[in-house]
């Protein structure tokens, strides 16, 4: 049977320790031993606040030992393969059980997640119950996934009977309700492989093709329908690593960027809540089933958690679902999941959700159905894509950068699927022809081959050398699948041809606007100074992609969170 891991990029594998990863963190300012939590991206902020009102309390066991919690986020997938990896380590004796990597109480943002972490460590251990069973972890919170879209386009799909059904042949709004408006469906949700809300989505949409409620899916259901699943990847527009970042996207990018997306209900009140002033207004269109995304606190039954955690764990786990901190989750736009609680006034038509929502929620499917639908989604229904790659190699690169980037490229080359092709262009004075790359061992070689004949040398033509990359993809557009154009430069430019302002009007004739939907992404490599994060976010903006900084130590784990992208 194949393994779960297998869908997982490989990139990760490295990068998944606790200390590594990538969505914060809080701490209790080191009064008593530390208890970490590591939790799903729809709780991080939830878990920072209630861990910095929790820690005011001044906890302590029953001996009189002090404690204070501290939280750490990262996808929910990304809290399943890092367990995992702790847990295998463990049991290979590279480390003992109480190594500070151990995190003592995870939670990920639904119970699919949790059921794969069930069965993964029971793959690794059997018989030892690590994990306890989903109803041994007491809720915390919980939001149902919807879609979100813009206030005009909500009234038609309520009407839709079963929008994803409509996505396998729909393509435009007014194939879904006569009423809309006969414009593109652009379509996002995040990576099942790294994201709950993904593999919700993935899940429900083998559900609605199928007929099947998702317990009832077998492997050959979904075998049979991939096909129908791939139809509704095809209008997508994005995948991403986060729902609330997705989210973030679909208001800062306009409908033409995305016009739907399955995103939780609190991403819906969160949108409404930093709305700009004359920014579109969203709502929740709630469908006929879904999940309910029940975010559990789970403490393992396993060695690396000693009795004084598990102790320390349980008056955490109270806290979360005490007044206060239920108080707090609401404010974030999440349901309470302790009993009793009465919403607060975020849930409410003036934040685009109904507080009365009704639905049948779904209960997960069956652990190898829900491997084998991720392993259909990389290999057959994920919307292929086409990204160049742009690479600076000006003489500014050398010293430890240029062997970071390397090593850094390798990896993304290795975490290629079979659908994703890259076209990768280095620059310098000159700016050389692209080289293309997919996820066969030849191109994959030809990768490599680039890789080592890399050399840092020469001036900063960043603007020609994104112009050069823009119009070359345009040029070579892959039909019915993501064209973006992925940039790397330590330094500003010195040697163009063309100026930012140049740059800027030409990136506008193939952005989201026009037929071509190229989208940008810069990363800024090194320290601030050395180069204009101002024009790198510029360039990104204009095209519906985004800016971020990297450096030799966080680059990997980078460049991984932005391949989830397409």
């Amino acid at each position: 049977m194949k393994k779960f891991v297998r869908v997982i990029s490989s990139s990760l594998a490295g990068g998944l320790l606790l200390a590594g990863c990538n969505g914060g963190t809080s701490s209790g300012g080191g009064r008593g031993f530390e208890v970490k939590l590591l939790v799903g991206s729809a709780l991080h902020h939830f878990c920072d606040q209630t861990a910095e009102q929790f820690n005011q309390t001044n906890p302590k066991l029953t001996s009189g030992d002090a404690f204070h919690m501290s939280c750490e986020a990262a996808g929910s997938g990304d809290v399943v393969e890092n367990t995992v990896t702790l847990a295998q380590q463990l049991q290979q004796g590279a480390i003992t059980a109480d190594d500070p990597a151990f995190p003592t109480i995870l939670s990920v943002d639904g119970e699919i997640y949790q059921n794969q972490l069930i069965y993964r460590m029971e793959q690794l251990v059997p018989g030892q119950n690590y994990i306890p069973a989903i109803t041994d972890s007491p809720l915390l919170a919980n939001s149902p996934m919807v879609f979100m879209v813009p206030m005009d386009l909500a009234p038609g799909l309520r009407q839709v009977d079963d929008l994803f059904a409509k996505l396998v042949t729909a393509q435009t709004h007014k194939d879904l309700d006569a009423s809309s408006p006969d414009q593109p469906i652009y379509y996002v949700h995040t990576a099942p492989t790294r994201s709950n809300s993904g593999l919700q989505t993935l899940v429900a949409q083998f559900a609605s093709v199928s007929g099947k409620r998702p317990e009832e899916l077998t492997t050959a259901d979904v075998q049979q329908q991939q096909a129908a699943v791939q139809q509704i990847q095809s209008k997508i527009t994005r995948y991403g690593k986060s729902t609330s970042t997705l989210a973030q996207s679909m208001v800062e990018n306009g409908p033409f960027w995305a016009s739907v997306g399955s995103v939780y209900e609190s991403s819906v009140i969160a949108a409404n809540t930093d709305l700009p002033p004359g920014g579109t207004r969203y709502e929740a269109v709630y469908p006929k089933s879904t999940f309910t995304s029940n975010m559990r606190g789970i403490v393992p039954n396993a060695p690396w958690v000693s009795d004084q955690e598990k102790e320390a764990a349980d008056q955490i786990l109270a806290y979360f679902q005490t007044p206060p901190a239920q108080e707090i989750a609401m404010n974030l736009g999440l349901r309470p999941g302790a009993p009793g609680i009465a919403l607060g006034p975020k849930f409410s038509p003036s934040f685009g959700v109904d507080p009365q929502a009704s639905y049948d929620s779904y209960r997960p499917p069956a652990p190898e159905v829900a491997e084998a639908m991720l392993t259909t989604w990389s290999q057959v229904a994920k919307k292929s894509s086409l990204v160049v790659v742009v690479v600076d190699t000006s003489g500014s690169m050398e010293g430890n950068k240029l062997p970071s980037v390397q090593n850094t490229l390798k990896t993304y080359i290795d975490a290629l699927g079979p659908k994703d092709q890259v076209a990768l262009i280095d620059f310098d004075s000159d700016i050389r022809q692209p080289v293309l790359v997919d996820g066969t061992a030849e191109g994959k070689a030809r990768g490599l081959q680039f890789i080592t004949s890399l050399q840092a040398d020469g001036g900063t033509r960043l603007y020609d050398s994104a112009l050069a990359a823009r119009n070359w993809l345009s040029e070579n557009l892959k039909a019915e699948a993501i064209n973006a154009v992925l940039v790397l430069t330590d330094g500003e430019d010195s040697e163009s041809n063309i100026s930012l302002e140049q740059l800027a009007q030409e990136l506008s004739k193939s952005g989201f606007s026009s037929d071509q939907r190229i989208a940008f992404f810069t990363v800024g490599y090194g320290q601030e100074g050395e180069f204009n994060p101002q024009a790198l976010e510029q360039i990104a903006q204009l095209n519906g992609g985004y800016y971020r900084k990297g450096d030799p130590a966080t680059i990997a784990q980078l460049m991984a969170d932005l391949q989830v992208e397409f």
